[in-house]
């Protein structure tokens, strides 16, 4: 078994976590989690064909949930201690993670990105919600 490294798995959570590639590297390809983050993909898409008079705010919104969780699970996964992560991905690798500053960096990332991409769906939503978008 292959030893799955933690700072990754945080990178892979931040960068394309939209997609799930951060749930793939961990359980596989039939990764359930992993699944519902990439059909938010074909759901956009489907939301965007079918939005008559719907502003594209809402076609975008389940490309916006996945974000969101990703980063939720970028923080899960950096911030799990390293014999707890090793004692549940790495049991048979027989190598120690040790994490390093890079994870540091990762995890200030992560945390930016998430409250940014939160606070501003929020703010979005309830514009388009309670004012029909009149403030943009």
């Amino acid at each position: 078994m292959a030893h799955k490294k933690k700072t990754l798995a945080t990178a892979l959570a931040l960068v394309l976590g939209t997609l799930g590639a951060h749930r793939f590297y961990l359980h596989g390809g039939v990764d359930r989690i992993g699944l519902l983050h990439i059909s938010s993909l074909p759901i956009a898409g489907i939301i965007y064909s079918n939005a008559n008079g719907l502003h594209s705010f809402y076609a975008l919104l389940p490309l916006l949930v996945s974000a969101i969780a990703a980063c939720i699970g970028a923080l899960v996964i950096g911030l799990t201690p390293d014999d707890q992560w090793d004692a549940r991905f790495n049991a048979a690798s027989g190598t120690a993670t040790r994490s390093t500053w890079v994870l540091a960096v990762l995890l200030v990332s992560t945390l930016l990105v998430g409250a940014t991409l939160l606070i501003a769906t929020i703010a979005r939503l309830f514009d388009l919600l309670y004012t029909g978008g009149a403030y943009g």
